[in-house]
């Protein structure tokens, strides 16, 4: 394993190298500038006859190797392939498996009875239960808690006491995942509650069954690093980590490392104001009517998909990212500004009449 992992090092420096020499090569530093009055294509030198189709090869050159590489990497993924656990086995954690089945076991733990469910997805299914049973599983290797937002400290309050027991009886403890879409909550509770031996990774995949669909290329997924294990078992800690985050860059996700402190500062002004605004609209009652413009079909759109989600969801983000009080202020200022506007206007017209008359 480590063999491999020193190759992969290798070849990705190496490749990063290539890349900075070909980058160099078709992309030269700019020439001065010329005098306005000079023709600024007589001071660039034509390329010899044949270049473009040197840096055609050596593009394909790079192409291959870099093919290469991605092949040994899915090697070292699946060389050792990951167990892991999921605590919340309902619409996004089955979303989430299936994709997990494709490079390791998957066992999945929930309130509600999706054996059969599990069954067809070639998934391990056990009741929540017997919380004990699955935490204690020999093979273990990750558990991520896909419960909502208001259920998640209960669920970890839960897990703590059969952790620990693992840790004394085996002597290892899960790497523990949350995929809260409020990150210094998630952040706090794993931190304050978690044995020390767990480490522990806080994410973020910014899409769900919905608007994933059709797959997850090009879907945006959010990280941090939160705790790894002490300095002897950094090294695995590292690499357990490293291959639960190559199951999403298999997958295609855009990957952004990120602290939990920047995302719910990011997603108060992003994600938050968007279902705030999809509620506030969908209250007024909304409908299509014949003459639709492009824009209200938009806002009945963002209404449809705001309102699917539950409104324990909605709550979760107002509630436990204290971005998000100063986000609803801000939007009753503006809203107040442009009415202040409006009502401005009104005035000066209606004086402007009077004045004339």
């Amino acid at each position: 394993m480590k063999g491999h992992r020193r190759s992969y090092i290798f070849i990705s420096n190496f490749l990063f190298l290539l890349l900075s020499i070909a980058t160099i090569t078709v992309s030269p530093f700019f020439p001065p500038a010329v005098d306005s009055h000079q023709d600024a294509s007589s001071s660039m030198s034509p390329s010899p006859a044949g270049e473009l189709e040197k840096l055609k090869q050596e593009e394909a050159k790079l192409s291959s190797l870099l093919a290469q590489v991605r092949q040994q990497k899915l090697s070292v993924l699946r060389s050792r392939p990951l167990t892991i656990g999921i605590i919340g086995f309902g619409r996004f954690g089955q979303f989430i498996g299936k994709s997990f089945a494709k490079y390791g076991n998957v066992i999945g733990t929930s309130r509600s009875d999706y054996t059969e469910i599990a069954r067809e997805m070639g998934v391990k299914y056990m009741p929540l239960s017997d919380l004990e049973a699955f935490v204690m599983e020999d093979e273990l290797d990750v558990i991520v808690i896909a419960v909502s937002i208001v259920s998640f400290q209960d669920t970890v309050q839960d897990l703590v006491l059969h952790l620990q027991k693992r840790i004394q009886e085996k002597g290892s403890c899960p790497l523990i995942v949350d995929v809260l879409s409020v990150k210094e909550h998630a952040r706090n509770i794993l931190l304050e509650l978690l044995p020390e031996e767990c480490d522990i990774l806080c994410t973020h995949p910014m899409f769900g069954p919905d608007s994933a669909k059709h797959g997850w290329q090009g879907q945006t997924f959010v990280y941090e690093r939160t705790r790894i294990d002490g300095v002897d078992a950094h090294i695995e800690g590292m690499d357990r980590i490293e291959r639960f985050l190559s199951i999403w860059e298999e997958e295609g996700c855009n990957m952004i490392s990120m602290s939990c402190k920047s995302h719910d500062g990011f997603t108060a002004n992003s994600q938050f104001i968007t279902h705030l605004m999809g509620r506030i609209l969908g209250a007024q009652g909304l409908q299509a009517t014949p003459i639709d413009t492009k824009g209200f079909q938009s806002v009945l759109k963002l209404i449809e998909t705001t309102n699917a989600d539950s409104f324990d969801l909605f709550f979760g983000l107002y509630k436990f990212n204290r971005n998000s009080k100063e986000a609803i202020s801000r939007l009753k200022e503006s809203m107040n500004d442009v009415v202040g506007k409006l009502l401005e206007m009104e005035g000066e017209r209606e004086e402007h009449i009077k004045s004339c008359l």
